[in-house]
């Protein structure tokens, strides 16, 4: 078999579904007793096929699939009850998961130091987050390097303590005893790096108060 002939369509890669077997083993032995094998397989492709709807380079996508389904995985074992939260739990929902949500989630983790774990999410997400929102935050010493869109799941709206909305109407789902905030925040995308700086300015602005109210 030649390179090009590798199966899933990575050339001289291993087969996609090789990899994401792999996946589905450790993560099932690390959430043992919490989420049974079915449910981590079934989250597991799930999350692969979802990513790849929006996906340009496929080439990482098993990688950020294993994130993404063990984020999903936590947040399921978290909704019940199993896995305990060591921090609040806030979560942005924004339409592409490529501007908005990112940059209150970028704060949010700067500001907090580790006292609130925040999660992000789209109901329409894009394939990459806006550059121009990463050299933003990358010039007020905030990284996003390694942030990705994801598609809106349940598992993660149901650990949310807070779920703040950005513009995505009402596709967030909403359940009781939870919390939910609609931010009015002007959407980064196709602006210039002085415009998407003043709606950091806005969103820590608002982050800030969410911090105190949080105690962190």
């Amino acid at each position: 078999m030649t390179q090009t002939d590798q199966p899933g369509g990575f050339p001289g890669l291993q087969d996609p579904h090789v990899v994401l077997r792999r996946h589905v083993e450790d993560l099932s032995t690390r959430f043992a007793g919490m989420v049974n094998p079915e449910t981590v397989e079934r989250m597991v492709f799930e999350s692969y096929a979802g990513l790849g709807r929006t996906a340009r380079v496929t080439t990482h996508l098993p990688v950020l699939t294993c994130r993404f389904a063990t984020e999903r995985l936590t947040a399921l074992a978290q909704a019940k009850g199993v896995l305990a939260k060591e921090a609040p739990e806030v979560l942005f929902v924004c339409v592409q998961n490529a501007g908005r949500s990112q940059l209150a989630a970028a704060i949010v983790e700067h500001l907090s130091e580790g006292r609130v774990h925040v999660r992000s999410a789209g109901s329409m997400p894009a394939d990459e987050v806006d550059p121009v929102v990463l050299e933003v935050l990358s010039a007020r010493g905030m990284t996003a390097t390694d942030a990705f869109p994801k598609p809106l799941t349940d598992d993660v709206v149901q650990a949310a303590d807070v779920v703040i909305t950005m513009g995505c109407g009402d596709a967030c789902p909403v359940y009781p005893g939870k919390r939910y905030l609609d931010w009015d925040v002007a959407d980064p995308a196709g602006r210039e790096s002085a415009q998407v700086e003043a709606i950091a300015v806005d969103v820590e602005t608002r982050v800030r108060g969410l911090l105190a109210e949080l105690g962190a």
